[in-house]
Order: structure tokens, then sequence, then C-alpha cells
């Protein structure tokens, strides 16, 4: 598996997939280098988007893998490569959050992140917050 830095080339395929942004933000979210594509053998499997949390602690918005390519690795690979390019930026610490009915609260909590609070909101399950040192 390859991780790039999203593209313009890449912008119809984030537009596509992904449908928790809205889409006038893409553009500048690949300029700002805070979108990864997931590649493998030449193929997009996949992204991951982050933000900051406060303006100040890297916050991981978004992973997706693809169904086919799921359970291989991609999504712990694709972390630690954030996680690793994070600490080199000088940040101490990272975050993330996911809804309490998903199973990616334990994919998390396996790779070191714990929770840190939850967010409830009228219309969707508890979001739950989660942070790592690195």
């Amino acid at each position: 598996m390859n991780i790039k830095y999203a593209s313009q080339a890449d912008y119809t395929y984030v537009v596509e997939k992904d449908r928790h942004i809205h889409p006038t933000l893409i553009e500048s979210k690949m300029k700002e280098k805070e979108i990864y594509i997931l590649w493998e053998d030449g193929v997009r499997i996949g992204w991951m988007r982050y933000a900051y949390f406060w303006d100040n602690i890297p916050f991981m918005n978004m992973i997706w893998i693809d169904e086919p390519f799921r359970s291989r690795g991609s999504g712990q690979h694709v972390v630690q490569y954030w996680e690793n390019e994070m600490k080199q930026k000088g940040f101490e610490m990272v975050m993330t959050s996911t809804q309490s009915d998903e199973h990616a609260q334990h994919f998390y909590r396996k790779m070191g992140y714990v929770d840190a609070g939850a967010l409830l909101l009228d219309t969707q399950p508890l979001e739950i917050i989660l942070m790592k040192k690195i």
C-alpha cells in the first residue's frame, strides 16, 4: 500500500466518496495537505482526512477504506503514517472521534487511543472523543 497527499487529480474521487465534507472545502484541504489517498497496485482504495481541534491539536476527521480492501492493515498503516507525520511536525497529541454505535472505537483503542469525552447531539448516537499522546 502507498500513501500520498491528495492532489487535484483525486478531487472527483474524494467528492464522490467522502459524503461527510462539503465539496467546497475539499480543494483547500488538499492544498493544505490534510487529505491522504491510499493506493494499492495503482488503484485508490481509500482516504484519510484531518483538521485541527481548537486550531492546535491534529484531529483525524475521517478514515475510509473501500470494502474490498478492508481487514488488510491499511487503516492501521495510514493512522501510524499520520501520527508519525504529526510527531515530526512537533505535535505531542492527536485526537479523533467515532460514534458509539460504530466498531471503529475498538480499532482506535487497539491503536492506543483513550477516551477523552463525548458529545451528544439530538439526532445522532453519542460521539466518543479519543486522544493519543505521540
